[in-house]
Order: structure tokens, then C-alpha cells, then sequence
């Protein structure tokens, strides 16, 4: 079916986006989407932490080839990084959309079956939002509210001279995947038949992690498993350059980090060969990973080490020292941030 919006109506069309939503946490969600107002229950000895992001089709996303429920979990994960990157646990979220009169409303319902799916797996609660029409494409902004303990967050401003430098995961998948997308849709573009199929055999992970990332949860479990207490952490959405002079910035620190400390996949390797791409690049620059980046304490590194999922890429330094990274042959090079600018 094709349905138009119009035929069900705002609160129509919410009512039956929302109608599934079960809600995770009922100690602390009193009220959520149904009044002028959701209800939340605060915890005396908690901070509430509070983040937004917003996606533009043709800016953030391409429908021709993001799959509307591909792209609800993505707006949930990028939020839900948010909150994980302050040593947060996300609980709720708000979604508000700006739909063009293209989008049906099956295809509204397939976007939601996205976000219900990411509300499912990382346990937080749909509470609210809005809807209205858009005269261009879909806008989707959604606001994450996690909650930590009293003197637990962790700021960008904390990282101290000789912390490790740490990053969970890999550097450079989401970036690559993105790469072969557009290299596939500008094939396609070039010669446009029924018959095309794009290829993407042996990169199906670059995929995955471009279309549907993961939001790291975990870390602050198995942090506090070893005792590790993170100085400063910042979420890898913009490239690891950027990110990492984020943290020099507001740490009044200097970073030291290596190449050959930096952990890429297989794929991101094989196809950066193929593409003729550097690797380096991709890690440094390319962005939308959603891994954590963080520092601990030098006399921490016993406990750091033994944390599955985690590298130690360099340290920080006196200010004075700048920021550099080190590649293979020794050489010094200054740190640059090249990633994502939404204003370019």
C-alpha cells in the first residue's frame, strides 16, 4: 500500500508509529507519548545528560541507497554515542521528523521499525517528538536523555600529561563503506539498467558499519570491571583527527599517536588497496565510526590492556608539544582535522 500521510493525520500518523513502543523502564518513564508532556522519574543521587543530533536527507544521508529502517537505527546509534561517550547510560529518546510529500506512510512505519529495533537493543525508551511536513526530502531529529552518577560523567577536559590514549574497535570501516556505496551508485548512474547489481562481495562489514553502526554500551561496564577510570572520552563521529584535537583542545594536553597502533579491519584494508586509498586517511579523517575515544592514567595501562575491543593508539603530552601522530618510518606529522564539516 501507498497510503498518504494526509489521509491519517498528524496525531493519527503518531499514534501509529508509536503504538508498538513498549516501554523498557516503567520506574522511571510515568508518562510518555500520548500528552503535551512526557514524565520522568528522577534519581536523587544521578545527573541527567541530554544530546540532540539532526539528519538531513541529501546532506547526512542518500536514499538511493540508505534503507529507511537502516537509517532509524543509524539516528538512534548517534545519539545513544552521545550519551555512552560521557560515561552515560541512554534511557530515553524523542524523534521528531520533517516529512516531504513524497514519503507514504508505510515508509514512515519502515523508518520506525528501525528506531524500535534500535530502542530494543539498547534499551531506552521512545518517550515523544513531533511530526510536520517538509518541502524538501525527510528530516529526522532526535534528543537522547541517559542519566549517570553523581560525579561519574566524563568531559573532554580531563585528560591529563602521559594518559593513555585508547579507542575501542576500528578506524576507517564506516568511511570506506560510504566509499564503495558511491563508487556502486555512480556505476549505476553512468550506465542506469533494471539489471544492475551493485558489488559488494567481500566488503559486506564496511557496509554494515556505514548503514547500520553500533553505539559502544559496553565500555563502560567493562571499564568499571578493571577498575579503569577514563580521564577524558569523546565519540568518534566526525574522524579520529578531529576528535583527538577535541580532547588536546580542552584538555590543554598535546597527543602523541601511532600508526602502526591503529587498529583497522581487513576490509577497510583491502579496499582502501583496491581504491588506491590511503588507510591512514580513512582512520584519521573519514568519521562516522561511533567508537569511543578516550584517555586513562598511565599506571592504569595493566588493567586497560586486558580489555578485549580496546587499543592503546599513543599519550598525551605537554601542550607545548602540539599534536602529532607518528607513522611506520618514525616521521612526525601534525595532527589535522579534515573530517566532517556539515557547513562544506
Amino acid at each position: 500500500m501507498n497510503t498518504p500521510i494526509s489521509d491519517l493525520g498528524e496525531f493519527g500518523l503518531i499514534r501509529k508509529l508509536t503504538e508498538q513502543f513498549a516501554i523498557t523502564s516503567p520506574n522511571r518513564v510515568r508518562m510518555a507519548v500520548g500528552d503535551d508532556a512526557a514524565i520522568l522519574q528522577m534519581q536523587p543521587d544521578e545527573e541527567l545528560l541530554v544530546t540532540t543530533d539532526m539528519l538531513l536527507e541529501g546532506v547526512h544521508f542518500d536514499m538511493t541507497y540508505m534503507p529507511l529502517k537502516h537509517l532509524g537505527y543509524k539516528a538512534v546509534v548517534v545519539n545513544v554515542s552521545d550519551i555512552c561517550a560521557m560515561n552515560g547510560i541512554p534511557q530515553q529518546i524523542t524523534v521528531s521528523l520533517g516529512i516531504s510529500a513524497k514519503y507514504t506512510t508505510e515508509m514512515i512505519e519502515e523508518l520506525y521499525k528501525g528506531i524500535e529495533l534500535a530502542c530494543q537493543h539498547y534499551q531506552v525508551d521512545l518517550i515523544g517528538g513531533d511530526t510536520c511536513a517538509s518541502r524538501n526530502g525527510l528530516a529526522i531529529s532526535i534528543t537522547c536523555l541517559g542519566s549517570v552518577p553523581k560525579g561519574e560523567a566524563v568531559l573532554r577536559s580531563g585528560a591529563q600529561l602521559n594518559d593513555l590514549i585508547c579507542v575501542t574497535g576500528n578506524l576507517g570501516a564506516a568511511y570506506m563503506g560510504f566509499q564503495l556505496l558511491e563508487r556502486e551508485h555512480r556505476t549505476f548512474l553512468s550506465a542506469p539498467t533494471e539489471e544492475f547489481e551493485p558489488h559488494f562481495e567481500g566488503y559486506e562489514y564496511l557496509i554494515e558499519r556505514q548503514l547500520m553502526p553500533s553505539a559502544q554500551r559496553w565500555l563502560r561496564d567493562k571499564l568499571a570491571e578493571q577498575g579503569v577510570t577514563p580521564t577524558a572520552m569523546i565519540d568518534i563521529s566526525d574522524g579520529l583527527s578531529s576528535e583527538l584535537l577535541h580532547i588536546a583542545e580542552r584538555s590543554q594536553v598535546g597527543v602523541r599517536v601511532y600508526e602502526d597502533r591503529l587498529p583497522l579491519d581487513r576490509e577497510t584494508l583491502a579496499l582502501c588497496e583496491e581504491m588506491n586509498m590511503s588507510p591512514i586517511t580513512a582512520a584519521f579523517n573519514g568519521g562516522e565510526d561511533y567508537e569511543l575515544l578516550f584517555t586513562v592514567p598511565l599506571a592504569q595501562v595493566g588493567q586497560v590492556s586486558t580489555i578485549e575491543g580496546v587499543s592503546i593508539i599513543g599519550h598525551a603530552t605537554e601542550a607545548s608539544e602540539g599534536c602529532r601522530w607518528i607513522s611506520t618510518d618514525r616521521a612526525e606529522h601534525e595532527l589535522k582535522a579534515q573530517g566532517w564539516n556539515a557547513f562544506s
